[in-house]
This record gives C-alpha cells, sequence and structure tokens, in this order.
C-alpha cells in the first residue's frame, strides 16, 4: 500500500502530490496504519486515467526520483516515486468510475513507525482471527480505530467488550439493537475520563463476530467525557441573547 504522513520537524511540512486544476479533499488527519504514518486525499477529473499516470510519472521522473508505474492504465493504475533523501514515499492510486478518474494521492515516512503499544479504550478481544489498528492525530486530541472478526457468538463477544472497558475503567452507556441485512447488530457507547469508545457488533454466522472499535479522546482541558460532562456540568448552553436596546 502507498502512502505517507509526518512525523516531526520538517517532515511535517510535506506536502501530498496534486493533480493541477482539481481540488483535492484530505481523507481524515496524519494517519497511523499498522504503525506507519500516513497522509491522504482523493480528488476527481474528467482527463483519462492514462493522462492523469502520464503526468505524475512524468513529473516524478523529471524531478530525478525512482518511479514505478503499474497496472492496465485503462481501468486501474497505480504512480509512486521514493524521495530517498527525505525518507519519504509519494504516490497516487487511480480507478476510473463513472466516465471519471477518481485518485487517491499518499503520502508515507519510512522513516518514523509507531513503536506497539496499548490503545486508550481499545481492548484486545480473546479468540480474534483478525485485528486491525488506524489512528488519527489533529492538534487537539486523535482517535482510533480497531476491526476485529472474532470467533463467538455475538451475546459472548459483547458481554467480554463491556468486562474488558469495565476492568480499564470505562461506564457503560446507551445501547442500540438493529438488523443489518437479517443480521443482528449491536452498538455500545462507553465513557471514561477524556476518552470515548463505540464498540459495534455484528453477527456475520452464528459463531463469528465482527467488532469495531472507536476510540476518541483530546488532549484539550476542556475535553471531558460526555458522563463526566453531564455529571459535573460542564456542558455548554447556549445563553440567550439580551434584546438590543434602541
Amino acid at each position: 500500500m502507498l502512502g505517507v504522513l509526518v512525523a516531526s520537524g520538517a517532515q511535517a511540512e510535506q506536502q501530498l502530490a496534486v493533480y493541477p486544476g482539481v481540488v483535492h479533499t484530505r481523507i481524515g488527519n496524519d494517519l497511523v496504519i499498522g504503525g506507519e504514518h500516513y497522509r491522504m486525499a482523493y480528488f476527481t477529473t474528467p482527463d483519462s486515467l492514462q493522462q492523469v499516470a502520464h503526468y505524475f510519472a512524468k513529473h516524478w521522473h523529471e524531478q530525478g526520483y525512482p518511479t514505478v508505474v503499474e497496472g492496465d492504465l485503462k481501468q486501474e493504475g497505480v504512480v509512486s516515486a521514493l524521495y530517498t533523501r527525505e525518507g519519504l514515499q509519494r504516490g497516487v492510486v487511480l480507478r476510473r468510475h463513472e466516465g471519471r478518474t477518481v485518485g487517491f494521492t499518499v503520502l508515507r515516512d519510512l522513516w518514523v513507525r509507531l513503536a506497539p503499544g496499548p490503545s486508550p479504550g481499545l481492548v484486545k478481544l480473546e479468540g480474534a482471527l483478525y485485528s486491525s489498528d488506524v489512528g488519527t492525530r489533529d492538534r487537539d486530541g486523535g482517535s482510533q480505530h480497531r476491526t476485529s472478526l472474532v470467533q463467538g457468538p455475538l451475546a459472548e463477544v459483547r458481554k467480554e467488550v463491556s468486562l474488558k472497558l469495565a476492568s480499564a475503567g470505562f461506564k457503560e452507556g446507551r445501547e442500540t439493537r438493529q438488523l443489518l441485512d437479517g443480521k443482528a447488530q449491536v452498538t455500545i457507547e462507553f465513557a471514561g475520563g477524556g476518552q470515548q469508545v463505540v464498540a459495534n457488533l455484528t453477527e456475520l454466522e452464528p459463531n463469528l463476530t465482527a467488532v469495531v472499535q472507536m476510540s476518541v479522546g483530546s488532549d484539550r482541558v476542556d475535553g471531558v467525557s460526555n458522563d463526566t460532562a453531564v455529571r459535573e456540568g460542564h456542558l455548554r448552553h447556549a445563553e440567550p441573547q439580551a434584546e438590543a436596546k434602541p
């Protein structure tokens, strides 16, 4: 997978590659995927996929960077360049969709890797056949996402999630249940300190459950969780404005 991010200092000033004449929309903030740092954006253009791929390949090749082009360049393609001195990889993933070319530009930091460690508010589940973590950061805080495929019935997995979060200091809040394509789905909200956790569990098979956990925290001094905010009166309410005197 191609990508990029910024980690510190001068690298934080590195920008995503852009295709001329179109709007690029950032996807999240700086991302941490599998411990690696990324920055991403997407764009669309009426230009052909081959034309877009040629632009990036020519641009990076003329700058002297090792450049690789892959794909059939009709329905899909990938162009990437290695910035060896900066320790960065820039890339663009291209797809053809409804008569337009959709591009995902990615910046990946090759020198910085997040050391493995506990993710606040996210629990590891017994019998997990697969698990993947993704994180984002901005100046006020960050979020962590963990997707797991767990061997076990939904009721048992739901109990394990609640018990482990409770032991970590989180209080269980609202719970909603619904059927999604005939499959049972449960969403539970937890809160503790300045952290919010939402766990979504979906029954894929009688003994197989998909679990998506999202943990959102804040570094701000007023970034308290909902339960604390309600209990201590930190939630702000709009004050009625006084009528202007003539």
